[in-house]
């Protein structure tokens, strides 16, 4: 198994506010947490997305200087780089779309670079399943595919959304979208559901509650890191999958004891993305800040029999 990882996502601009205070536009997007927070792990990582012309020269050179692969990121000239703003409320679980705008979203038509085809692992991030999709089918055989989707998919493209779905191996998704995708309160009973459709493994994130990976008859609990402040939760579910995904690629093997260490770095990346506005954290978050961070998840649920 190679150590590469494709990236499907979209780079992007965000304005976010919240109780901590509001940004201007700022640099977002789910294949820019994904690959930021994956490339911690010094794998082979690229990126499959689009922006316009207004993408700031800074932004990629940032993107590249972090061993990031950008040659299947394509430009529409002319055209402006898609945004979103949102605020969030003083539950920051709750949040508000203030403006959307797809721009070259709409005109995105992927392409994967003849050197990742053949890339052992594949990160669909949360885009039309449409595109999800289309990116499946120029890979060669990947060993695993992961998927991450929303509750906006989930609603409008179900059938095709169903599809794709039945072709990855890991489900990424939040504990709302569980519920809706299977019309089932019970988490562990939509996991079953939601395994039935075609995933081995399905992986339920609960914000600051933690995360549950599924496989089979097995259940993996990691825990939710509780910090004294979080200012922002934009792109912690995108850290999350991309420290998940950037570690499989490391070690390169694909266990149910492997993916719970993974499901534990995920976790460890988004705890940092939520304690700064955008991707601040992740742009000079260090080695040694990850590993006391994971010491201080393995401490957190550590106890010994008497």
């Amino acid at each position: 198994m190679n150590n590469k990882l494709l990236v499907l996502g979209t780079m992007a601009y965000d304005a976010i506010e919240s109780p901590f205070g509001k940004t201007g536009k700022i640099l977002g997007g789910c294949a820019t947490y994904i690959g930021l927070a994956a490339s911690q792990f010094k794998i082979d990582c690229g990126l499959v997305s689009v922006i316009g012309d207004d993408f700031e020269t800074a932004h990629t050179d940032l993107l590249t200087q972090k061993g990031l692969d950008l040659s299947g990121v394509a430009t529409i000239a002319g055209e402006k780089t898609f945004f979103w703003s949102g605020k969030y409320h003083n539950d920051l679980n709750i949040r508000t779309t203030l403006d959307t705008q797809l721009n070259v979203l709409t005109k995105f038509d992927p392409k994967v670079p003849e050197q990742f085809k053949d890339a052992s692992i594949v990160l669909l991030g949360n885009l039309d399943p449409n595109i999800q999709g289309a990116v499946l089918d120029q890979m060669k055989a990947p060993k695993l595919v992961v998927m991450d989707t929303m509750n906006f998919w989930i609603e409008s493209y179900r059938e095709k959304l169903d599809e794709v779905v039945g072709r990855v191996d890991v489900l990424s998704i939040n504990d709302e979208e569980a519920r809706q995708l299977t019309d089932t309160h019970s988490l562990v009973e939509a996991a079953k559901q939601l395994q039935a459709l075609g995933p081995r493994y399905v992986i339920i994130k609960k914000g600051e509650h933690g995360a549950l990976l599924f496989h089979e008859n097995k259940i993996f609990c990691a825990p939710g890191l509780p910090l004294e402040e979080v200012f922002d939760p934009t792109g912690a579910g995108d850290s999350f999958i991309g420290g998940f995904a950037g570690y499989l690629s490391q070690r390169g093997k694909i266990t149910f004891d492997e993916m719970k260490t993974a499901v534990i770095m995920g976790s460890a990346m988004a705890s940092f993305t939520v304690q700064k506005f955008g991707t601040e954290c992740l742009e000079t978050l260090t080695r040694e800040q990850l590993h006391q961070r994971i010491l201080a998840f393995k401490s957190l649920s550590e106890f010994e029999l008497t």
